[in-house]
């Protein structure tokens, strides 16, 4: 659903620079909230009716792992559109993580696909060309302390493996951990795989929750140099979660056929 953005350098300059006391205006294209109303009913309907009954079964490992506090951004692997209903059902069981914030692509928010994607809390990013507004709104929903849902990867890989990672996951978090003192924010790194390339009804699905990496320990020093080691040591988490995920399903696969 959502394609983690990769910013150009002069909007990263720019957001890297702004104090964090200044007052920013924000265009209605990028605001995000969630339908009190619709949310809940989404949510509802995907954990009891949609998923359980596309999907053979559904496994989910380290749920404890997950904050129960924010600011949280969920960074998971991207293997398939399902991804984008398996993170809310996933971590909907925390009830501070009800409130997920997305970032989608601009392509995403038009019509009655955006109509729904708005109220679910999505709002758009150019993966292109990325405006500073989008960005700074990233860092506003991380200080108000939501939950901010960012496929680092980019685009969907269907090889199984771990590609590399974009960096303005690791920027827009060190950009908003540096504008208030103590504001905590942790990545949690999640790997998604399935018994099929391609799911389609009877597919299971394992998702494992890896440990939470506090963005303060980053935090010192160069941004440019400090995103660099974050990005790679998300990277070095979300490739033991994928190998360790696959040593498990190639067990939990063969031995449960689909439905």
């Amino acid at each position: 659903m959502m394609e983690i953005y990769s910013a150009n350098p002069t909007s990263q300059q720019k957001l890297a620079n702004t104090p964090a006391n200044t007052s920013v205006a924000y265009t209605t294209s990028n605001t995000s909230r969630v339908c009190p109303w619709l949310a809940p009913l989404a949510y509802l309907l995907g954990r009891h009716f949609l998923l359980p009954l596309f999907f053979g079964r559904i496994t989910i490992i380290g749920q404890e792992n997950i904050p129960k506090t924010g600011p949280v951004i969920l960074a998971p692997t991207h293997r398939a559109r399902w991804d984008a209903l398996l993170v809310p059902y996933a971590t909907i069981a925390c009830e501070a993580k009800k409130d997920l914030r997305f970032m989608v692509t601009s392509s995403e928010c038009k019509g009655l696909q955006g109509w729904f994607v708005r109220r679910l809390g999505g709002f758009p990013v150019d993966p292109k060309h990325p405006s500073i507004t989008t960005l700074r709104h990233g860092v506003e929903l991380l200080q108000q302390k939501k939950t901010l849902v960012i496929f680092p990867e980019g685009g969907i890989y269907r090889d199984g493996q771990v590609h590399p990672l974009k960096p303005g996951i690791a920027r827009l978090a060190l950009s908003a951990e540096s504008s208030q003192p103590d504001l905590g924010i942790k990545i949690v790194p999640i790997s998604i795989n399935y018994s099929q390339t391609y799911p389609n009804w009877g597919t299971d699905a394992i998702i494992h929750i890896g440990p939470a990496i506090k963005v303060a320990d980053y935090n010192n020093g160069c941004i440019k140099q400090n995103a660099k080691c974050l990005t790679s040591d998300l990277a070095k988490v979300l490739q033991q979660l994928n190998h360790q995920e696959s040593e498990i399903a190639s067990h939990t696969f063969a031995e449960i056929p689909n439905s």
